[in-house]
């Protein structure tokens, strides 16, 4: 049974209103109807909004379509489908260009209405929700607590600015702190929100694979092509591609790219076809540009060209004000899937987490609350509850070493205190070998 979505239902034929007044009834929808441009101007005035108007383009010697500047006017969230039985190309084109969101040749087919109507339904729910994040990111309140910082709130500034346009834009920051969060809102927040929006991790493919995935292949073209691949410039037609770690990219592999960003058309990997392309480019990258470029990590022309609006995400130790609220947000997500209650975190604990570094950033703190509330066995999570063992946890985390070595140095010193330097349990409780616990030992210079 659908929602109970309410649709208004204008036609100047009797038996149309009367039986797909029934078949839109019978399918759990509040239907009211008007039979002529007296009664639509009736129903404006007086009835609440409607979700959809099913428009008839001629009603008696009026023209539907002349009524729906006044309809997008008084009711400007709902979506309007026209029915009509001479159509046209040229009608459906003025259709949309005056706001209507479909387009029905008449006599109704049920199955084609019911489908139209619940994309359109599908449409509005959309745009509702567009509308409350703007609101929301307006505020920087509320359930969306990345933003209370006074940094973070102008980066949503700049996000709601460069948001409704097509210009690239390149997200830098460590790793774990929002990068693919606020690309997500840029897509959202954007006209292509309706697209799709295609994600890739540069660094998670191996060299061979990275330009197939990207441009596309044909069949034949390296070992293992046994059929033609899309690839992703394509698939994210209308919509929005993130390359995850831009710098990680093969350099000439860059290269390629940058001549699609001049070009705007994608040639497939042993292809002689190019394709024209239209997708909004997202990049993001957790090193410093300047480092990176001078270490030929990042082609400095691409650089240029893809960063025409930079946003750079500050690390979660240095915009402690959100530790709370996200904490706080993760843990009404995490205990609602574990299906337990939570009375939230005792002042001890919250201390704790406010106090602690956060190497990993949002996604370690994520991380950590999960596992809290799986580890809790009372309504309030408490410092024991946590994995965190010191205000100055983050003493033991060794700068000489890469961010995520650096994680994975520091999870290694801290289960060897709860273990008391029991390697076989340290290495049991962390999920890996012995013998792989010992190399890491060894390569991290950990003194057991």
């Amino acid at each position: 049974m659908a929602t109970k979505a309410k649709i208004l239902l204008v036609d100047d034929e009797v038996k149309l209103l009367e039986t797909t007044g029934e078949l839109l009834g019978a399918e759990g929808f509040q239907v009211s109807t008007a039979e002529n441009v007296a009664a639509l101007n009736k129903a404006m005035e007086g009835a609440s909004q409607p979700d959809i108007v099913l428009l008839d383009l001629k009603l008696g010697d009026d023209n539907g379509l002349d009524q729906l500047p006044g309809i997008k006017k008084r009711w400007p969230e709902t979506e309007v489908i026209i029915l009509t039985g001479n159509a046209t190309i040229d009608a459906a084109v003025e259709s949309t260009k005056r706001g209507a969101y479909d387009f029905q040749s008449k006599p109704v087919q049920p199955k084609e209405l019911l489908v139209t109507i619940e994309k359109a339904l599908e449409h509005r729910r959309m745009l509702d929700e567009n509308s409350k994040l703007r609101k929301l990111l307006r505020e920087g309140g509320g359930t969306a607590p990345i933003f209370k910082c006074p940094d973070m709130k102008e980066v949503v500034r700049t996000i709601e600015k460069i948001a409704p346009s097509d210009v690239s834009i390149l997200i830098t920051g460590e790793s774990g702190t929002g990068k693919e969060v606020i690309a997500d809102l840029i897509h959202a927040l954007s006209p292509r929100s309706n697209g799709p929006m295609i994600k890739i991790n540069c660094a998670a493919l191996p060299r061979e694979l990275i330009e197939s995935e990207l441009f596309g292949s044909v069949k034949g073209a390296y070992t293992g092509a046994h059929a033609d691949r899309e690839g992703l410039f394509r698939v994210a037609e209308g919509g929005s591609l993130l390359l995850d770690e831009l710098s990680e990219m093969p350099i000439d592999t860059q290269s390629k790219l940058l001549r699609v960003l001049q070009e705007k058309e994608v040639r497939p990997v042993g292809g002689r076809t190019t394709y024209k392309t239209n997708c909004r480019l997202i990049a993001s990258t957790n090193r410093k540009t300047d480092e990176a470029i001078k270490e030929g990590k990042l082609r400095e022309d691409l650089f240029y060209r893809i960063s025409a609006v930079t946003v750079h995400l500050p690390p979660l130790r240095e915009r402690r004000e959100d530790i709370t609220p996200l904490a706080q947000s993760f843990l009404k997500t995490y205990a609602a899937q574990a299906g337990r209650p939570s009375a939230g975190f005792n002042p001890a604990a919250l201390e704790r987490l406010r106090a602690y570094d956060w190497p990993g950033n949002v996604r370690q703190l994520q991380n950590e609350v999960q596992r809290a509330v799986l580890m809790c066995e009372g309504g309030e999570i408490q410092v024991s509850d946590l994995s965190l063992r010191s205000s100055k946890t983050d003493e033991t985390f060794d700068t000489s070493f890469t961010l995520m070595e650096g994680m994975e140095r520091n999870a290694i010193v801290q289960m060897l205190k709860e273990t008391g330097g029991n390697k076989l349990e340290t290495a049991r409780r962390l999920g890996i070998g012995r013998q792989t616990l010992y190399n890491k030992i060894k390569a991290f210079n950990i003194q057991a």
